[in-house]
């Protein structure tokens, strides 16, 4: 038997869909960090946990699995950390398994197994306030007779919903559980401990069945889906509006301050056109990108993306695509290198590497800057058809645009492939719940974090590098034009103007477009450093849109809009395609299809406005 006192790193383990993950926040709150395996891109969450007696614990959040034997990168970590074998970290002294009490069904199945590890464990039961409305009938002290190990009630959406697991935390911990029909088949087990320890009235909740009547519909059901898309993204430029200016004022602020302390010269230059133009450029899309965010994290936590996935799977199917790759794609909205990574639940390898050549082609949140930026300078702030804000619809149909040329290409690669075999969807819809809003704001908290470490980091970094090139060498005598145009970043951007005055980029674009290959968000920010040492006006104290709308023809904006739908990946995710395929064949084909592409659309769409308007 453990002792209280020698407890000191626990693991949370369970299929997806538990509760896990919520059950983490609420046991170590603010009070965790994110980062990847060693070697593999599967992310690792670990938080401190303060127990009433004042103790402290470690506490693992394990990926999802539904399965120890292992098929995906995700579950072969899981069982290397619950076995002690993943390296560099020791052995969790307990396995805390996480099961949702509403579908015991298939959760059990896994309790078994992680069981039949040895190790010291117990069994979560959470959702217990879903189970008991359902009228769900759980004998808990049978269910942890029959399997020989605590059993205890969560609801992980609460305050005070861990309380009975914390208890356990802080008495008497369990000695490793028997090892009990080691041969018996686990299906055959899990029916007889339902048959013993549950009584399920029914075996799905009505509620849920009425809502799915209406949200899983093949016609309503895609409409809803469709506007539930379309208020986001008016949402995205609505609600943000009042944030983002009050960050304006306070960089405009911050840049007058320092331009009025500081003498001219080199360091003025720097802090003002350098670091405060770039750097706070990008930081006023902050509002726009956590809007974003709430959403998306939001239906996750609601068990709608699922449905959403079965919704589109047909049309899906179509394409060459499945209903898995639902999740990844959107996932893809936030940033392509998550969403890849995602790809890793796709079963069918000829799905997945389609996935993974497609997720580009979703809109991350890193070239939300350069939309809002370009559709404010641009497209008129007025109201259409009495109730939808213009802007909002141009930025829905820059992200249809995307979701549109996906289905295309992966429609195009469906045709060259050689196995036309089919492959039935299998999802598991999770209960519907309301968001767990605790779990939505460490979302957004990380997600925040995340972006400002970018902007002190790369994006940072990069803002110096290029006012240093668009800075030096100093323009000879007698030169009449700005500085910058005897630069290295303005010879380099000249240069670049015969590839890409076809489709109506100036000079400026161009030097833009090249550290935004590092990371997208620094397009505005090189933006905001050409302008602010081109000698016309402070591109800080007026705006940066405003320079671009009174120096840019219309079909130049459209252009470099159509451009970043297709626009080559950042080096990032060039490197994350590497890894995930294996193949700098597969990384040379996505870098040319997506230039290829960019080009084209610009180019047609250039030169149709030019003519239109």
């Amino acid at each position: 038997m453990m002792t209280a006192a020698t407890l000191q790193r626990i693991a949370l383990v369970g299929n997806p869909n538990c509760g896990k993950t919520s059950l983490f926040n609420l046991l170590t709150g603010a009070r965790q960090k994110v980062a990847n395996y060693a070697g593999v891109t599967v992310e690792r969450k670990e938080g401190r946990l303060t127990l009433p007696s004042g103790r402290t614990l470690q506490v693992l959040d394990l990926p999802g699995a539904y399965s120890l034997d292992a098929t995906s990168p995700d579950e072969a970590i899981t069982r290397a950390v619950c076995l002690g074998e993943q390296p560099g970290e020791a052995a969790p002294d307990l396995l805390v398994c996480v099961a949702d009490a509403t579908n015991l069904r298939l959760h059990l199945r896994f309790v078994l197994e992680v069981r039949r590890l040895g190790k010291p464990m117990l069994l979560a039961l959470n959702m217990m306030d879903d189970a008991r409305r359902r009228g769900i009938e759980i004998n808990v002290q049978k269910l942890s007779e029959r399997l020989g190990i605590p059993v205890v009630e969560t609801v992980a959406v609460k305050r005070g919903g861990a309380a009975a697991l914390l208890q356990q935390f802080d008495g008497e911990l369990p000695a490793v559980p028997a090892i009990l029909n080691n041969h018996t088949d686990l299906h055959a087990e899990v029916r007889a401990l339902i048959n013993d320890a549950v009584v399920m009235p029914r075996r799905t909740d009505e509620r849920d069945d009425s809502i799915d009547r209406v949200l899983l519909h093949p016609v309503a059901g895609l409409i809803i889906l469709a506007g539930i898309l379309f208020m986001i993204f008016q949402a995205v430029f609505s609600w943000a509006a009042p944030f983002m200016d009050l960050i304006d004022a306070g960089v405009t602020a911050l840049a007058t301050v320092v331009a009025g302390v500081l003498p001219d010269g080199i360091l003025k230059s720097l802090l003002v056109d350098g670091i405060i133009a770039g750097v706070g450029g990008v930081l006023i899309f902050l509002p726009q990108i956590l809007i974003l965010f709430f959403f998306i994290l939001s239906l996750e936590e609601s068990g709608y993306l699922p449905r959403a996935a079965f919704l589109l799977d047909r049309l899906m199917f179509k394409a060459g695509l499945s209903g898995r790759a639902f999740i990844p794609l959107l996932s893809s909205f936030a940033c392509a290198i998550p969403g890849i990574m995602a790809t890793r639940s796709i079963n069918d390898p000829r799905d997945r590497l389609t996935t993974i050549m497609v997720a580009p082609l979703m809109t991350c949140s890193a070239r939300l800057p350069v939309y809002a930026l370009l559709i404010a300078a641009f497209i008129p702030a007025q109201t259409v058809w009495g109730i939808f804000n213009l802007q909002g619809l141009v930025l829905f149909g820059l992200y249809a645009g995307g979701i549109v040329s996906a289905l295309l290409v992966a429609t195009v690669m469906k045709l060259f492939r050689s196995d036309k075999s089919e492959h039935a969807l299998l999802l598991e819809l999770p209960s519907y719940r309301l968001p767990d809003w605790r779990s939505v704001g460490l979302g957004l908290y990380e997600r925040a974090g995340t972006f400002l470490r970018r902007v002190g980091g790369i994006i940072l970094a990069l803002t110096v590098l290029l006012w240093f090139l668009a800075s030096f060498p100093a323009p000879p005598e007698g030169a009449l034009n700005p500085a910058i145009d005897y630069s290295f970043a303005g010879r380099i951007g000249h240069a670049l103007t015969y590839v890409f005055a076809p489709i109506g980029f100036t000079w400026e674009i161009c030097i833009a477009l090249i550290p935004g290959m590092a990371a997208r968000e620094v397009v505005v920010a090189a933006l905001g450093t050409v302008y602010a040492l081109s000698g016309s006006e402070d591109a800080v104290t007026h705006q940066l849109g405003s320079l671009i709308a009174a120096q840019w023809s219309l079909p130049t904006a459209l252009s470099l809009l159509v451009w970043f739908v297709y626009a080559p990946q950042c080096v990032a995710t060039l490197a994350t395609v590497r890894r995930e395929t294996g193949s700098w064949r597969q990384v040379g084909i996505m870098t040319v299809y997506l230039f290829g592409l960019a080009y084209l659309a610009s180019f047609i769409t250039y030169n149709v406005a030019r003519a239109l308007l």
